[in-house]
């Protein structure tokens, strides 16, 4: 009997542990979804100067604090998105500030916000490359297993591109893979720079620009941006594929 005994014990132990490896993969599918999965693609080029940078980060912090974008996180099926945050200049110049982070609370929002602060620039020049940096949001966004009803890439800065491949190109290669491509044009140096966004580098379902005049404006438009691009407040026209 004790054989017999001992060797159900280790059948019950076996099963315990083939019933956690089953629901392993559940857990961490049920995690990788979410109802937005966003790259934020910040420029740091030459014509940004550090006080625009400077402004340029402060004004994601903020709005990542404000308490806007959480109830917007909040208000999705999952309550919860993934967002990452890159900056870039030149053709060959990106780099991950911060990588993908799954938000769905004021704690992740704010704990986001405060590493949006202490991270240094790491890059100065090398060019305005917008088509690169769509190419380059939408590699990072397809490199991570997100299961997302929207997957968004976000651009903002001051001015056209001027190497590498043209944005509208670019644009158009990630709409045909599913992408939505949404602008901040900072208008500062071109006050004509929203009409080159809205031909040149937007596109997608619900896609759309709000332009900052200037980079001491800044913050009030990403927050605009960031509540209407995460809480997709018009679900029905999105699905449509129109604003």
């Amino acid at each position: 009997m004790a054989p017999r005994f001992l060797l159900l014990v280790r059948l019950a132990c076996a099963l315990v542990v083939l019933v956690a490896a089953l629901a392993t993969p559940a857990r961490a599918a049920g995690e990788s979804e979410v109802d937005l999965q966003l790259i934020l693609m910040v420029d740091a080029s030459g014509s940004v100067d550090e006080r625009e940078f400077a402004l340029q980060r402060l004004g994601y912090a903020r709005a990542f604090r404000n308490p806007r974008v959480v109830n917007a996180i909040r208000s999705g099926a999952l309550g919860k998105i993934a967002v990452a945050y890159a900056e870039w200049t030149g053709p060959t110049l990106q780099t991950m500030v911060i990588g993908w982070t799954v938000l769905g609370d004021e704690a992740g929002a704010h704990a986001f916000a405060a590493e949006l602060e202490r991270r240094p620039r790491a890059l100065f020049s090398g060019g305005t490359a917008v088509g690169a940096a769509i190419l380059y949001g939408a590699a990072a966004i397809e490199a991570r297993p997100f299961t997302a009803v929207r997957r968004v890439i976000d651009v903002s800065g001051d001015g056209a591109t001027n190497r590498g491949v043209p944005a509208a190109l670019a644009r158009d290669q990630v709409i045909a893979r599913g992408f939505t491509v949404n602008g901040l044009p900072i208008l500062t140096d071109d006050p004509f720079l929203d009409r080159y966004y809205e031909t040149n580098v937007i596109g997608g379902p619900g896609a759309f620009a709000i332009p900052a005049s200037d980079f001491e404006s800044f913050a009030a438009a990403i927050l605009a941006k960031l509540v209407r691009e995460i809480a997709s407040i018009d679900r029905a026209s999105f699905a449509h594929g129109s604003e």
